[in-house]
């Protein structure tokens, strides 16, 4: 057999053994890597995504929570894995458009260095405030904030995440400049609030609502343009003179150069997963408002990712906030 014919011969043959593989994809468990603490509210969302995508694909989805770097860390370690389908990242808008522009060298390009498999959910951000903080709405706030934010702080889930941003634009919106406190993590970042020990945090409201409603904190805003049907009461940042926008969402993303009928795989699981009547009571319930079926295409979200990073650019940069 001459040279071309063997090569012609093998590239035959690695592609059938290609389409078998993904054929029969999955074969074992997978992967689904948090880049946050356990127990925040991208875990929870996860841990609820990963269970329901798990029955879909009659294989278990192990969630690997894997934080620091507000989030970069877990998105690094996502981006390096093989491109198989087996592992798969839950990224948010703090991840994957952010970062982009917050870190003068991000670890990883959210463009390149991913297939999108398929937008989730958004969710809104609450400003919460230490429950004996003299503030007891928005504007009251902002008045006690420009008076005193020598001696504040704000906590977040660490420095590049959501929580972070959402506080650092309603600083910019307040004139003031206010200390930045880090954690590993929403949760002992709520910790410290509920003790006193920070002043707010701008949190996603899944993991704030159960704190509002169980009195340990105090929520002063919800921070998108309109209102929470699980927090009906609390009043927009809009609404109460200030015009500024917090929020994160949740998209699951491979490794650049996953199979495309592997990434179809994923997606028509997340999609159905979406769907069950359980899912949606679950997410609905945590204050998520789920994607329409015409915004959960791969495609949509890669489209949708370039644009994000485009929209966080400008307000990170007038920020002056950057990250080494």
């Amino acid at each position: 057999m001459n040279k071309t014919i063997f090569s012609a011969a093998l590239a035959g043959l690695l592609a059938l053994t290609g389409a078998a593989g993904a054929q029969n994809f999955p074969e074992r468990p997978i992967t689904m890597i948090i880049p946050f603490a356990a127990g925040g509210p991208t875990d929870v969302l996860g841990r609820v995504m990963a269970q329901a995508m798990g029955e879909q694909l009659k294989q278990t989805v192990v969630v690997e929570n894997v934080g620091g770097a507000g989030g970069m860390t877990g998105g690094k370690r996502a981006a390096d894995a093989k491109p198989d389908g087996y592992t798969m990242l839950m990224g948010t808008v703090g991840t994957q458009a952010q970062g982009q522009t917050l870190y003068k060298k991000p670890l990883y390009n959210a463009l390149t260095d991913f297939s999108p498999i398929g937008l989730i959910a958004e969710v809104p951000i609450a400003l919460l405030v230490r429950k004996d903080l003299p503030a007891k709405d928005l504007k009251e706030f902002v008045a006690y904030a420009k008076a005193n934010q020598t001696k504040m702080q704000f906590g977040s889930a660490g420095a590049g995440s959501a929580t972070h941003l959402g506080c650092v634009v309603l600083n910019t919106a307040m004139g003031t400049n206010i200390t930045h406190v880090p954690y590993k993590g929403t949760g002992p970042a709520m910790q410290d609030l509920i003790a006193g020990r920070i002043d707010f945090l701008c949190e996603i409201i899944s993991t704030a609502k159960p704190q509002i409603d169980g009195g340990s904190v105090r929520a002063l805003a919800i921070m998108t343009s309109g209102r929470s049907a699980v927090l009906p009461n609390l009043a927009t940042t809009k609404e109460q003179g200030l015009d500024v926008q917090a929020y994160t969402w949740n998209a699951l993303y491979a490794p650049k150069g996953t199979p495309a009928d592997v990434v179809k795989k994923l997606n028509d699981a997340m999609v159905a997963a979406m769907n069950a009547p359980a899912v949606k009571d679950r997410l609905q319930g945590l204050g998520a408002t789920i994607v329409a079926n015409d915004r959960r295409s791969p495609a949509y979200l890669g489209k949708f990712t370039a644009d994000e990073i485009k929209k966080w650019e400008a307000p990170i940069k007038a920020s002056g906030v950057s990250i080494n």
